[in-house]
């Protein structure tokens, strides 16, 4: 079987994904998905001074909206519809996930509840957006509304209950239809559609920051020695993160033989893989998430003039020792909480036993699930070391080499995942068809006999 399989790999062209039109249509409506969304973040918010906000963006872009913009696909540069993204639910998953950790009737429900509850658990996330999401919004309007301590004016063009209900309503409803189309990608399209929307939205802001960069580049503002080295750091941060990505540590597991009737069966061997990062780019988007939600609403609000907000959006800033700090703790924490939540070493050693699987020098059960767990510790360890470093690289060269734009953590985190993921799927599509055709063939000559 296994041999087959490569030998389907192999078979796959542009000739079988041309023959795959349940797969065509997949892509193209994935494709229209991304579109509709893209337009969303030109469309702008009712009662908003543009002018005045573009002023106000330009004097903070350097520092945490600038990092927000990037992952919200430029809506928060043009305060459009689609401003909040889909960071309320990344933020409401974060506790929906703590949530079903800590308290054990959600974890009864996660467990036992099967796809019920799963469902349900999503139906709380859901009510958990909407709740951030209109917490998030009433505090971006109110900062609008905050004259400028130094001219006076105000973003909103009128301000009053009017501008924040509109405003509250406009941000969660834009959340909350991001959310919807990205749940369709997911069910009908190719790839996570969370992801695939982040995705599109740091791939669309990529151009003009590059541009630019090779513009300050020309024009002297760069010096040309900083420019090479930058790129040739985003090359190699680009290929080093493609490596961790595919790397993994396989585990031999072995299986006994059996008699069935008068033929051996088993006596095969397989290997278990586990990924170097197990948690993927979830820590990175789930940092950057509990991270920007304060320092976003501090900086709106740090417009009033009151001291202590301006200190916290002071010390919050990207490249200041504290948000460095946060930044590389909540990557640490969440690479093992997360490892934890999609892989149970226990679990896993139930299912080698009753499969009669079991490792070379180890005893199934127990000793199993302990092996596992501190071989998934040490790779851990590894992954969000990695993480870690990818993710602050670009904080600190912003802080102390006034890059621009960022040259990797998250941003380059999530076009190197989500871009691996996508295309593993797509090769999965396609080798489903392969079989799906190889099977049909098959009864076509069991007939003919």
């Amino acid at each position: 079987m296994a041999s087959a399989a490569e030998q389907l790999a192999q078979n796959m062209n542009f000739g079988s994904f041309a023959q795959a039109k349940e797969l065509q249509k997949r892509i193209l409506f994935t494709i229209g998905v991304l579109i509709v969304y893209r337009i969303g973040t030109y469309i702008p918010m009712p009662g908003v001074d543009t002018n005045a906000y573009a002023s106000f963006f330009q004097n903070q872009q350097s520092g945490i909206l600038g990092m927000v913009s990037m992952l919200s696909g430029g809506a928060v540069a043009r305060m459009a519809i689609f401003a909040l993204s889909i960071m309320p639910y990344i933020s409401a998953s974060i506790i929906m996930q703590l949530m079903t950790a800590v308290v054990p009737s959600m974890e009864r429900l996660k467990k036992e509840g099967g796809e019920a509850g799963r469902k349900q658990i999503n139906q709380y996330s859901r009510y958990l957006t909407v709740l951030l999401a209109t917490v998030q919004a009433f505090a971006i309007a109110i900062g609008m509304e905050n004259p400028d301590p130094t001219t006076g004016a105000t973003i909103a063009i009128d301000p009053g209950w009017f501008f924040r209900i509109t405003t509250v309503v406009t941000l969660v409803g834009g959340t909350m239809f991001i959310l919807w189309l990205g749940e369709q990608i997911t069910a009908r399209g190719v790839g996570n559609g969370v992801s695939l929307i982040i995705f599109a939205g740091i791939v669309a802001e990529l151009p003009r920051a590059l541009i630019q960069t090779l513009e300050q580049g020309r024009t002297g503002a760069m010096p040309a020695g900083l420019l090479i080295f930058m790129i040739a750091l985003i090359v190699g941060v680009l290929l080093f993160v493609v490596f961790m990505e595919r790397s993994q540590r396989r585990l031999l597991i072995q299986y006994p033989k059996r008699q069935m009737g008068n033929r051996m069966m088993g006596g095969e061997s397989s290997f278990l893989p586990l990924k170097l990062n197990t948690a993927g780019v979830i820590p990175a988007i789930f940092a950057s998430s509990l991270l920007l939600l304060p320092s976003t609403i501090a900086g709106f609000s740090a417009q009033s003039g009151a001291e202590w907000l301006r200190t916290v959006a002071a010390l919050l800033g990207p490249g200041q020792p504290l948000f460095l700090g946060f930044y590389a703790f909540l990557i640490i924490f969440f690479s093992f909480f997360y490892t934890s939540v999609v892989f149970n070493p226990e679990d896993t050693a139930d299912n080698l036993k009753k499969h009669g699987g079991f490792m070379p020098g180890i005893r199934p059960g127990k000793r199993t699930a302990e092996y596992l767990d501190y071989v998934l510790t040490r790779l851990t360890v590894l992954g969000a070391g990695y993480l870690t470093i990818v993710c602050l690289l670009p904080e600190a060269l912003r802080a102390y080499s006034a890059i621009p734009f960022y040259i990797g953590g998250t941003s380059i985190l999530i076009v190197v995942s989500v871009t691996l993921d996508t295309v593993q799927q797509i090769q999965s599509h396609l080798l489903a068809h392969q079989y799906e055709g190889l099977i049909k063939k098959t009864k076509m000559r069991g007939r003919r006999r």
